[in-house]
């Protein structure tokens, strides 16, 4: 590639996505959230009244730039929806182009769940993030409330409805949720963002991508 493109994949709540937007400031690349792509296509989805599962293809290909800077696209029911229409392959057929095409323009971070298997295969380097139910659980209870979770039966339902994404991520026939082959695995579970990040920044100095 002309332009470094940097794969990072992983489960929802993991950090992928707040390492990818530190990373590209970092590195001075365009940063894409394609988990946001599946949301927005989510979001018209339920707008319309419509199935995730059925009638997902035909809002990917109509999907406008504002589409993607609406404000409620991190809701519960998007969440659901998001991984429903992610699983029609048609819909993931519908974003393909559009993702490599951001990406190749200028190089790019690129976050989301088959970014190195297969938006990205020849990827200059390929970063599998992730950390155990429980822990995302709590970061994503954060991300919508501000505060920690202290309630144990509503952190127990955020667990269940992180485990229950991951399994229908990881079993759809369409490009499953897993690392690429080549991919570094990080667990984020006793690491904050910073240390994330300099772990990912000494990885890309050692392979000659960043300067030391």
């Amino acid at each position: 590639m002309k332009y470094p493109v940097i794969a990072i994949d992983g489960p929802a709540a993991a950090g992928k996505g707040t390492l990818a937007r530190q990373l590209a400031d970092t590195l001075e690349l365009p940063y894409l959230d394609t988990g946001l792509l599946y949301r927005a296509v989510a979001r018209r989805v339920l707008d319309q009244g419509g199935d995730p599962a059925h009638d997902g293809p035909e809002q990917a290909r109509q999907l406008v730039p504002e589409d993607m800077r609406r404000t409620d696209l991190r809701e519960p029911e998007v969440d659901r929806a998001a991984s429903a229409v992610a699983r029609h392959p048609e819909v993931r057929e519908a974003l393909l182009e559009r993702q490599r095409h951001f990406g190749r323009a200028r190089g790019a971070v690129v976050d989301g769940r088959d970014i190195g298997t297969v938006v990205f295969p020849d990827a200059s380097a390929k970063f599998f993030i992730t950390a155990s139910p429980e822990v995302r659980a709590q970061r994503r209870y954060m991300q919508r409330h501000g505060h920690p979770c202290t309630d144990s039966a509503v952190l127990a339902e955020e667990v269940a409805a992180i485990n229950a994404r991951d399994q229908q991520d990881a079993a759809r026939e369409t490009a499953p949720l897993r690392p690429a082959e080549d991919a570094v695995r990080i667990v984020t579970d006793d690491l904050d963002a910073a240390g994330v990040l300099d772990r990912v920044c000494h990885i890309l100095q050692e392979k000659g991508i960043i300067r030391r």
